[in-house]
């Protein structure tokens, strides 16, 4: 089965590319090419994607805030960031706005192919010098409390969490756990509802931030 990808970007030549590159690719079926990000709900729902390729520089919509819309209505779908940007503005509140992944569009096009691979997988694909910064944000000093808060996780909640702190993609929390896939999608459902979050990164983030493993 291929993994279906919606891409949104507004220069022409680069969606013509990447969409020349889904297409070519085996394992990859391009569902959707759209400049900009109006009425993005019914072109969601018209192309029914597995991962979306958004830019940050979109016109009327920009990118981050069509995450946030796509996350409402669509909270299940993964979103890969693919732009020129990387300033630390641009990639905190695409992350918060529950981004899986953040690559430059400087990209070599097989690790391209292999971040939407990563997402589809419950990964969180960033460029080398995206991740470095998403790490200054997790490894600033925590808020101090004497109080970790209570979330009510399970244990086995709590073994997910801390495999994802580990950087372990979906597949790995299930070999490591000894579970189904499906059952890691459930848990981190379960997870995403109980820590109040809307993405993997913003787990990970709380986690740390709160010692909740």
């Amino acid at each position: 089965m291929s993994v279906r990808v919606a891409i949104f970007d507004d220069n022409a030549l680069f969606l013509d590319s990447m969409s020349l590159l889904i297409e070519d690719a085996p394992g990859f079926f391009l569902c959707g090419a759209y400049t900009d990000c109006e009425n993005l709900e019914d072109k969601i729902n018209t192309s029914e994607p597995d991962v979306v390729m958004m830019d940050i520089e979109m016109p009327k919509v920009n990118g981050i805030e069509a995450v946030k819309m796509i996350k409402k209505s669509f909270p299940k779908l993964n979103v890969l960031m693919q732009t020129s940007f990387e300033d630390d503005d641009k990639v905190f509140n695409a992350i918060c706005a529950g981004a899986s992944g953040y690559i430059l569009k400087n990209t070599l096009p097989a690790r391209i192919l292999e971040s939407i691979i990563e997402v589809y997988q419950g990964g969180s694909p960033m460029s080398p010098s995206v991740a470095r910064k998403v790490l200054g944000f997790l490894q600033a000093p925590p808020v101090i409390s004497k109080v970790i808060p209570d979330y009510n996780l399970s244990n086995r909640e709590k073994e997910v969490l801390s495999c994802l702190v580990k950087g372990m993609s979906y597949k790995m929390i299930a070999d490591t756990c000894h579970i189904s896939y499906e059952t890691v999608r459930s848990h981190m459902k379960n997870i995403y509802e109980k820590l109040h979050v809307a993405s993997m990164t913003e787990a990970v983030a709380k986690a740390i931030n709160q010692g909740l493993v």
